[in-house]
């Protein structure tokens, strides 16, 4: 016992002093994110999207979106989505399902990098209407304004929000009723939203969306 006493007192002792000297150890860095490769991203939009929304992303087919300038983050949510089944489009899912994470990185920066191109409200009965609800939204049905998310502009908050300036107004329109009758699910705030919009409603706003600048 005499013998272990000093034993014990000299490892109690050093502990102190190793702890320390493990804590001061420099932690080896975290990775840097790997950067978007905009040829690649280039190269794979031409070979599988631009078919269905244009060259540069500036889509004229009312049921494919403009994806120019779009937020990346929002446009590989979208395509993660579409790939596991949040969202539910067959014909997107079969494309996103032969994309890596990586290869849709590549195309969202690549079409962030392009420019969209105006575009303009059509129905003028409606206009003022859906400028209202952009604006102030519905308050006796509790209907939050579109700008609070979307910006005065239409331009969207960066990795919350999506760009909705310019875009074609039958696409939005088309969403937000699929949103509206639990067609689409991947967004549960768009989801109650437009759950209390009528048809009305919802071609105006959308339409005043497509003119938004």
């Amino acid at each position: 016992m005499k013998l272990l006493a000093p034993v014990l007192i000299a490892c109690a002792l050093a502990l102190p002093a190793f702890s320390a000297t493990a804590a001061d150890e420099p932690k080896a860095a975290a990775p840097a994110p790997k950067k978007p490769d905009l040829a690649k991203g280039e190269a794979s939009f031409g070979a599988v999207c631009a078919a269905c929304h244009a060259a540069d992303g500036n889509s004229s087919i009312p049921a494919n979106p403009k994806l120019a300038q779009q937020h990346p983050e929002y446009l590989v949510k979208q395509l993660l989505d579409f790939k596991e089944g949040r969202r539910d489009n067959a014909v997107m899912k079969g494309f996103a399902s032969a994309l890596s994470e990586d290869d849709m990185k590549n195309i969202a920066y690549w079409l962030a990098s392009k420019t969209a191109k105006l575009g303009a409200a059509k129905d003028k009965d409606l206009v003022m209407l859906g400028e209202r609800i952009y604006r102030g939204g519905i308050a006796d049905r509790q209907i939050a304004a579109c700008a609070g998310c979307h910006s005065p502009n239409g331009a969207g908050i960066p990795a919350l929000y999506p760009r909705v300036s310019g875009q074609i107004s039958d696409y939005t329109a088309t969403q937000l009723v699929m949103f509206r009758d639990g067609k689409r699910r991947n967004s549960p705030q768009m989801r109650d939203i437009a759950a209390k919009m009528n048809d009305r409603e919802i071609r105006a706003v959308s339409d005043y969306m497509a003119g938004l600048r």
